[in-house]
C-alpha cells in the first residue's frame, strides 16, 4: 500500500494526476492489480477515486505520501553516503524501507543529519571506507 501511496504522490507531483496506467507502469505491476489496490486505498480514505476518472490523494493520503517519499530520500541518502552504488540504492532502499521499524528510520535520519552538519566526521569516514577498500587496516586486523 505504501508504494502505492508514494507512487501515487510522484505522480501528482509530476504530472498533476495520477492514472491507474501511470502507477501500472511505473510499479510494473498488472493494472487490475493497480485497481484492486486503489479501491482498499479509497476505502481507507487514502484517495479518491472514481472509475475512468482518475485518482486524487485525500489530506490523509497526501500526508502519508509524502512521509514515504522523505522516508524513501531519506535511505538513499544514507546509502549513497556510504558509498553504495546507484543500481544498489534503488533495489535496496526498496526493501529495507518496508523492513526496518519507524525507531531505526528515525536514527538513521539523524545520522543522515549528523553527517550532513560535520563534513569533517563525513570525511573522516569516508577516508576509512576507502583505506578499508583498498587492502589498508581496519579496526578488524587487531581483533
Amino acid at each position: 500500500m505504501e508504494d502505492y501511496l508514494e507512487k501515487i504522490y510522484e505522480l501528482m507531483h509530476e504530472k498533476g494526476y495520477a492514472r491507474v496506467s501511470d502507477i501500472a507502469s511505473s510499479l510494473e505491476v498488472q493494472p487490475s492489480s493497480v485497481t484492486k489496490m486503489i479501491q482498499k486505498l479509497d476505502d481507507n480514505q487514502y484517495v479518491t477515486y472514481e472509475k475512468y476518472r482518475g485518482i486524487i490523494l485525500t489530506s490523509r493520503g497526501q500526508r502519508l505520501g509524502k512521509q514515504m517519499k522523505e522516508r524513501h530520500r531519506m535511505l538513499a541518502d544514507f546509502l549513497r553516503m556510504l558509498g553504495v552504488g546507484e543500481e544498489t540504492i534503488t533495489r535496496d532502499v526498496e526493501g529495507i524501507e518496508h523492513h526496518v521499524s519507524p525507531k531505526t528510520l528515525d536514527t538513521l535520519q539523524s545520522l543522515v543529519l549528523f553527517f550532513e552538519s560535520h563534513e569533517d566526521c563525513r570525511t573522516q569516514f569516508e577516508e576509512f571506507c576507502q583505506e578499508r577498500r583498498s587492502g589498508g587496516s581496519s579496526a578488524t586486523d587487531n581483533v
